[in-house]
């Protein structure tokens, strides 16, 4: 089985999870945890432990983290060296909702080399600025 696993700083990872659902639906290969302020990196290892606990051998996964080293990528990729899983897992920082909506649209279904690729390319396509237009303004005074 293959998971996705979101972790973060405060509450993005739960976030963005909630958004998850709203739009790929409720799945049980999607899981999320995050440190939030004032939590000790030993809880959030917990936590972590706690959501791999039932993960098998041969499992593979996905995490996506807000920030490349961080506690929570770098905790959380401490657990799955424990569990000898670290050869199955791919990770990537900068996670954004349409990477993460490809992440799970795609996991099942995808090699992790595929979505590697997909993963990284979704990340960046998300990554733009909005062009705004404004009104013209018309010179002459209202009567």
């Amino acid at each position: 089985m293959r998971h996705l696993l979101l972790v973060s700083h405060g509450t993005f990872a739960p976030g963005l999870h909630s958004v998850l659902k709203m739009l790929v639906g409720d799945r049980d290969d999607v899981l999320s945890t995050s440190l939030e302020d004032g939590m000790g990196a030993d809880v959030f290892t917990a936590n972590v432990s706690a959501l791999v606990a039932d993960f098998a051998a041969d499992d593979e996964v996905v995490v996506l983290a807000d920030i490349i080293g961080g506690s929570p990528l770098t905790s959380t990729l401490n657990v799955l060296a424990e569990k000898g899983l670290l050869g199955g897992t791919i990770a990537f920082t900068g996670m954004n909702l349409p990477m993460a909506m490809a992440a799970a649209m795609e996991l099942q279904s995808a090699s992790l080399a595929d979505l590697k690729g997909s993963l990284a390319d979704e990340g960046r396509a998300g990554v733009m600025e909005y062009a705004i237009e404004l009104p013209a303004e018309d010179d002459e005074d209202d009567i």
